[in-house]
């Protein structure tokens, strides 16, 4: 059985980045002298959870308690509002998995993580219980969130193993369909602990293990109001670069365009991981396809700069608002497993919230010569655990064997959120993960290739619009 492994750091590259070392040390020191309080999580419990409604998480919900450094005040409001969130998600997240066939679930690594989300859900209990009223109440609060953070680290790749190992009792529509909900589900669960770990790290009660100075003076959270997609597309293009020389010898250039001082408000680990995986596959099939002196082009336009074609017009309709089904709400796809849903469960077009035409977003196109991606291929791209590798070197990954193996080092790649480099390689989650990071904030991302020529890709991203810099 796999096992999680919890060092006392927050693993996650947002959190490391926004956190101070000193701040970190302090947090985890007190856990090693205590353990978390803890409540046994019952039946009763999960099945009332888990029959709440959930509703679209936006941007401007993580952003609305203030600018840091955060009042008491500011900071107890974002506890709170932390603590009306996430137990009712963990909860749906267990009935879920719970849902699924038994000797699926009787998998050991799909076991682990619905231990897992039982473990979360009983550090959260005896908080949603009462009211966060005081900054010890905060603390202690922030230790549970640090430990969800930490425990669901590698719940990816933990479940791709599952999801592989459990191939023979379920289809590759099933698994699809499935993974697809749980893990945009997941996005919005983890990003909500890790703003409020950041958040409580950047306010003024906690300024004595503060950075002496202002760092990072665009975060809100883990939320970058100065977000430069160029710098991001820059450093992906670099990391991925010297992996493709390592395995093959060469390196196509990467050649940005359009607007590269654009800035707007979002998430950089989120486009981080988007942009690695595009170019990851724009270079390995540059390179494969012969064409490595043919630069790879990226453009970076804001939002209806130059006023939207007919498709531009069709796509920003289809993402012009928030759906439950674009962030993993709805749990169709795992109560299709019981054979029907339940009257508790929201719509899939239920509780939408409309996108402000005026938010900012930016859509980044990448362009390739590598000769395009083949008619049977295409159709599957956005499959979970489809790839372009047989099965027996997919299967290798499971005994951590993939290195000598023949694995593509292109696909050697730190997943998001804590997982480790290799952890999902050649399993085929790249690229469908990669669009429900884009869709889970109104975005996307479309595919145009041309066999025998090329493929271009474009990223849409929506921001968060105007943040307020005097809110109190």
């Amino acid at each position: 059985m796999a096992q999680v492994q919890r060092p006392l750091i927050i693993q996650s590259r947002v959190i490391r980045a926004c956190c101070p070392p000193l701040a970190r040390r302090s947090l985890f020191s007190r856990r090693r002298t205590q353990q978390l309080h803890t409540r046994t999580v019952t039946d009763h419990d999960i099945s009332h959870l888990a029959s709440l409604s959930l509703y679209p998480l936006t941007l401007a919900d993580l952003v609305k308690h203030g600018r840091p450094p955060l009042t008491t005040q500011q900071l107890l409001t974002s506890a709170n509002f932390t603590l009306s969130i996430l137990p009712a998600r963990l909860a749906h997240r267990i009935q879920s998995l719970r849902n699924l066939p038994f000797i699926v679930v009787s998998n050991p690594h799909v076991s682990k993580i619905h231990a897992n989300y039982i473990h979360s859900l009983s550090t959260l209990l005896p908080w949603a219980e009462h009211e966060i009223t005081s900054l010890e109440d905060e603390i202690k609060f922030t230790e549970a969130m640090a430990d969800l953070v930490q425990t669901h680290a590698n719940t990816i790749s933990i479940l791709a193993r599952g999801f592989l190992e459990a191939r023979k009792y379920i289809s590759p529509r099933d698994v699809t369909r499935f993974l697809d909900e749980h893990l945009r589900a997941r996005i919005g669960t983890r990003l909500i602990a890790e703003q409020h770990l950041s958040l409580h790290f950047s306010s003024q009660p906690h300024a004595e293990v503060m950075h002496e100075s202002d760092e990072t003076p665009g975060f809100i959270g883990v939320i970058d109001t100065k977000l430069k997609p160029a710098r991001i597309v820059d450093h992906c293009a670099n990391v991925v670069g010297e992996i493709c020389e390592l395995k093959y010898g060469v390196r196509p250039s990467v050649v940005i365009n359009g607007e590269p001082d654009y800035t707007f408000a979002h998430v950089p680990a989120h486009l981080e991981y988007i942009m690695t995986e595009l170019l990851k596959n724009a270079f390995r099939a540059t390179v494969e396809n012969g064409k490595e002196r043919e630069p790879i082009e990226v453009t970076i336009a804001p939002k209806d700069l130059h006023g939207a074609t007919s498709s531009e017009e069709d796509f920003n309709a289809r993402n012009s608002r928030l759906r439950n089904t674009n962030q993993g709400n709805t749990d169709i796809a795992s109560q299709s497993f019981t054979g029907a849903l339940t009257s508790s469960s929201p719509k899939s077009d239920a509780q939408i919230l409309p996108l402000k035409h005026s938010t900012p977003g930016v859509t980044i196109r990448i362009r390739d010569r590598g000769g395009g991606i083949s008619p049977e291929n295409l159709a599957h791209i956005w499959d979970y655990s489809f790839t372009t590798f047989n099965e027996d070197q997919a299967s290798s990954t499971l005994s951590g064997g993939g290195s000598g193996s023949g694995m593509d080092a292109l696909n050697a790649m730190t997943g998001p959120g804590g997982d480790g480099a290799h952890s999902l390689a050649g399993l085929g989650y790249g690229l469908p993960l990669g669009r429900a990071y884009a869709e889970y904030f109104g975005g996307g991302i479309e595919v145009k290739s041309l066999w025998g020529w090329g493929t271009d890709v474009y990223l849409k991203l929506r921001g968060v619009g105007r943040v307020d810099r005097d809110r109190e």
